[in-house]
């Protein structure tokens, strides 16, 4: 399960709903010095089994390379806000921590301010697989502190998925390949104009959407309105996040562009919290979206066994970069998060849940979860492995778009921020406000969630 589609915001649980999920783990990690205990976030549709399949597969393996030792599934099906909050609350605990977890980058810094989460270095120095990982990829479960505090399993890149079959009807080609954002923005007028019945673009939006609307939509954008080589976010020699910048109202502007042309989906289904399922699990197979800025991971809901198998994919869905706002170097634009495998700071068996990462993420296992889950692997060995490259549709070219990736500031403000993005898109996706109002609000709100660690631009 990839990160992808990324986090959501956190939404707060009662105290009954956490109880309830505590209780459901068990008796906690220290229960057994012989066990070692794996949580992880299970799929909400119960026809998608990658990860409970890939983790059986290990635990198979690891129990046979240590004998007389065991392993826990623990799995937990929740939404990716509820499973956020079940995790924290599970982390808090010596009687309810797992000995591993799966944490997201989007939010592990969260964790390892809150001191939930035990540094791995003493166990990285010993293990020689480590420098196999690349650079980005190990940055991203690196704390404030200069520590790091997760073995990432993969990442993600993302571009623009479109229909070869809406195209040739739209009288588009079907090597498609935009230049800039107005280039985006003409092929869904197109589309509009000559194929009825078709959503031209979807841009995901909203706060229903969360962190995948801040990350496949909105940051997707604002990355590209700059040259590349600072951060149009977070001011990393500052140490403080930019206000009142040209490039995020420019990024909100494409977003009101989408909606109030109609070049979007309908807004209520934009908002509608389910509607990325809707976009893999019925639009782009049937033929009814023309152009789709998403992930490198969607492959992974139509390979056989899935439930949702559409083989032929490949065949009518073609690929393009997200370019940049004006086509300016570098080009294009993409971003990566991903998912780490942390041991959390009261876990039971610490040394116990290493050797279970080290067991995952030998080359041959790392590998295979990478295309289980259309991963992007973060190996250099596999990377430049032929059979990795070929192994799906897909995984070169999204592999290629490391290079050109960014990752989110992912501090420990950077939820709040988050969500600020989202309700400056909602704003302007409903016509609630002007970008000028959404952006002066946003700004507002920065300063507010950052305890005023704000630079304007």
């Amino acid at each position: 399960m990839p990160v992808r589609p990324t986090a959501v915001s956190i939404l707060a649980l009662s105290l009954v709903t956490a109880a309830a999920s505590l209780t459901a783990c068990g008796s906690g990690s220290g229960s057994s010095p012989d066990t070692v205990k794996i949580s992880f976030k299970q799929s909400m549709d119960n026809s998608v089994k990658v990860t409970d399949t890939y983790l059986a597969d290990i635990k198979k393996q690891f129990e046979k390379e240590y004998p007389g030792k065991k392993v826990e599934l623990v799995p937990i099906k929740a939404s990716d806000a509820d499973y956020y909050t079940k995790l924290q609350q599970m982390l808090r605990s010596p009687r309810t921590a797992p000995d591993l977890v799966y944490e997201d980058t989007f939010l592990i810094n969260s964790d390892i301010t809150s001191g939930y989460l035990k540094p791995l270095d003493s166990y990285l120095a010993k293990w020689k697989d480590w420098g196999q990982f690349i650079d980005t990829a190990k940055s991203a479960a690196r704390g404030e502190d200069g520590k790091t505090y997760g073995v990432p399993d993969g990442t993600d890149t993302r571009g623009l998925w479109f229909d070869k079959r809406v195209f040739e009807k739209a009288g588009l080609p079907t090597d498609w390949q935009p230049k800039n954002w107005d280039d985006v923005l003409a092929a869904a007028r197109t589309i509009k104009a000559k194929v009825p019945g078709v959503t031209p673009l979807n841009v995901y939006t909203g706060k229903a959407a969360g962190e995948t609307a801040s990350m496949q939509g909105f940051e997707m954008l604002l990355y590209g309105t700059n040259d590349g080589t600072t951060d149009p976010l977070y001011d990393k020699t500052g140490k403080k996040w930019i206000a009142g910048s040209q490039g995020f109202k420019d990024a909100l502007s494409f977003v009101e562009t989408v909606y109030k042309d109609k070049l979007g989906p309908d807004v209520s289904d934009a908002l509608d919290p389910n509607y990325r399922n809707t976009v893999w699990g019925e639009l782009l197979p049937q033929g009814k979206l023309g152009i789709n800025l998403d992930g490198s991971w969607l492959p992974q809901n139509w390979l056989k066994g899935s439930g949702h198998e559409w083989p032929d994919w490949s065949e009518q869905l073609g690929l393009a970069y997200m370019p940049t706002q004006h086509g300016q170097a570098p080009g294009k634009v993409s971003m990566s998060g991903g998912w780490t495998w942390s041991i959390p700071a009261k876990a039971g068996n610490p040394d116990l849940a290493f050797d279970f990462i080290k067991t995952m993420q030998t080359k041959a296992n790392a590998q295979k979860w990478y295309i289980a889950n259309s991963g992007i692997a973060v190996r250099k060995d596999v990377a430049s492995d032929p059979s990795y490259t070929s192994a799906q549709p897909g995984i070169k070219f999204f592999t290629d778009l490391v290079a050109s990736t960014h990752y989110r500031p992912a501090y420990t403000a950077y939820p709040k921020v988050s969500t600020a993005i989202q309700e400056a898109m909602e704003s302007v996706t409903t016509g609630d406000s002007s970008v000028d109002k959404a952006a002066s609000t946003y700004d507002s709100t920065l300063k507010d969630v950052t305890d005023n660690q704000v630079v304007t631009q």
